[in-house]
């Protein structure tokens, strides 16, 4: 599932051409308890997307199908092989054939070289992140004017919390949010679901190079753990605070201390983990007072 709280103005950025091909979030089935009862339950929407670039197959993703070209654009843009949503004439997804097929200006750059080096990463449903991807977080430093207050925190998390959710009706996805970041508090601008959340990360990458959304001044929250791929693409976004309800990998730390990212964890209700912050954390005294 992949809602948006933004309205823009479709004529002053540049878009490509995009099919409207989202597939039911939910599917109705047949079950038994544990009494032998006979009822019924949803479960989560499962299909295999291949990505072709110029008639060139890149890869198959396993989606819930909800945003698929936003998917695919967020994918483009987090593997870095395509530079500028200019770039990029149209993206037709085909369901009856089950791919996506994104047609460019000028072919990708380097596209066998890539290919070659591939990393197949920890993101449920198998993940991939193109060899030169590491490589290039060495020029990524994220801006560090920011201030993410304690109260901030706590809103954004009941935010998500109260959130309609796939999760909340079939399980078996993960879901990751951006949020503005502001004096007065914070604004859920995204919110995407997926089956794996590295795919949930790059519908929201997709939507945010499509409405020209700067990364900046926001706050990516996840309901996944904090592996080198999450910390990679939100770096990639230029996203300087990541939240997550879950734990983090010793990989995903070192390279948040590196391109200078606020990561937290294990925030659920008023409980947090400050891994890495480069002083941009504020500790509300009113806020902290008044929690167990």
């Amino acid at each position: 599932m992949l809602q948006s709280t933004r309205q823009v103005d479709a004529k002053s950025r540049y878009r490509p051409q995009l099919t409207e091909s989202a597939r039911p979030s939910t599917f109705e089935v047949a079950t038994l308890d544990e009494h032998g009862a006979v009822g019924r339950a949803f479960v989560a929407g499962e299909h295999p997307l291949t990505v072709y670039v110029d008639k060139r197959e890149i890869l198959t993703l396993m989606t819930l199908g909800a945003a698929p070209e936003a998917l695919v654009l967020g994918y483009l843009r987090n593997q870095r092989l395509v530079d500028s949503i200019e770039d990029i004439v149209a993206v037709q997804v085909d369901w009856d054939v089950n791919a996506a097929s994104v047609y460019t200006k000028n072919g990708l750059i380097n596209l066998d070289e890539k290919m070659a080096h591939r990393t197949k990463t920890t993101g449920c449903g198998s993940g991939t992140v193109f060899g030169d991807l590491m490589a290039n977080i060495d020029d990524v430093q994220l801006p560090l004017d920011g201030r993410l207050k304690q109260s901030t925190l706590y809103a954004l998390a009941e935010l998500v919390r109260k959130y309609e959710t796939i999760y909340k009706q079939a399980g078996a996805v993960h879901g990751c949010a951006l949020a503005s970041n502001s004096e007065t508090g914070c604004e859920l601008l995204y919110f995407v679901e997926d089956v794996g959340r590295h795919n949930a990360v790059d519908a929201i990458a997709g939507m945010m190079w499509l409405d020209g959304v700067d990364g900046g001044d926001k706050i990516f929250y996840t309901t996944g753990r904090l592996t080198s791929e999450m910390v990679i693409k939100a770096a990639q976004m230029g996203v300087p605070f990541l939240v997550s309800r879950s734990g983090l990998t010793q990989m995903g730390y070192e390279i948040a201390k590196q391109v200078g990212m606020t990561m937290i964890g294990r925030a659920v209700n008023k409980h947090f983990l400050l891994f890495n912050d480069p002083g941009r954390f504020v500790f509300d005294a009113a806020v902290a007072k008044a929690s167990p």
